[in-house]
């Protein structure tokens, strides 16, 4: 693969070859009816392999838009809580040793429930626009495609935990995790869990953006730093709360 690989380059059954059915390879990528979008504030996430590049860019958006006095919380999973520190340093530390696939899944759920409950929702409810560093698809990607863990039971158990609250945008970097996590010298847990769950972590991020362009926006993360931020901007301009 190369670097500029598109959301359309993916398909669905090239993330996981051996689950035949492509409803169970990207279960609701596209919104359902029990889908919850905010309807104050704005929810901007950043989603994508580790070392691509996301941190950099939340904080270009988040300086844009204080610069231009829009309300904004930055924040990141896993970890942006009292709790989620615990479970961090639990699902991401070396020393914890191996986590059945299950464990490190609910591991995450809780995390991820207690930002939403903590951070997330009552950012949004006071019309602030919420910018994260990863979400529910670094669980669908990395414990289910990535574990290789049933990605239907999976989504529910995180849907469940975040209220099924969907981000109005998020933003892929791509990049071949070659070049990028295998890069790394002092990997976390999660890092050094192999090649092969980095690729396909990787293909389940394009083919959730593949399967719901109007909330996705893939960009190759080895653009240059501006540009990049310049096209997340562009894309976010016109969905920040009028004033």
């Amino acid at each position: 693969m190369t670097d500029a690989v598109t959301p359309d380059a993916v398909t669905p059954d090239a993330v996981t070859p051996d689950v035949a059915n492509p409803d169970a390879v990207v279960p609701g990528a596209a919104a359902g009816d029990g889908a919850a979008y905010a309807e104050t504030g704005l929810f901007v996430v950043f989603e994508g392999g580790d070392a691509v590049g996301k941190s950099t860019q939340v904080r270009a958006l988040v300086d844009w838009l204080t610069a231009d006095g829009v309300p904004v919380v930055a924040t990141f999973e896993p970890g942006d809580t009292p709790v989620g520190r615990t479970i961090r340093r639990a699902v991401l530390d070396p020393a914890t040793g191996d986590l059945s696939a299950r464990t490190e899944a609910l591991l995450y759920a809780a995390d991820k429930a207690q930002h939403v409950a903590e951070v997330v929702r009552p950012a949004l409810a006071a019309g602030v626009v919420v910018v994260c560093d990863r979400y529910v698809d670094s669980m669908l990607a990395y414990q289910g495609a990535g574990r290789v863990l049933a990605l239907a039971e999976l989504e529910t158990v995180a849907r469940w935990a975040t209220e099924d609250l969907r981000p109005h945008l998020t933003v892929v970097l791509d990049l071949d995790p070659d070049q990028a996590v295998a890069a790394k010298v002092d990997k976390d847990r999660l890092e050094a869990a192999g090649d092969d769950l980095h690729r396909r972590a990787r293909d389940f991020f394009l083919a959730l953006a593949a399967a719901d362009p109007e909330h996705y926006l893939v960009l190759p993360a080895r653009l240059p730093i501006a540009e990049i931020a310049e096209r997340v901007r562009d894309r976010v301009r016109p969905l920040l709360p009028t004033p």
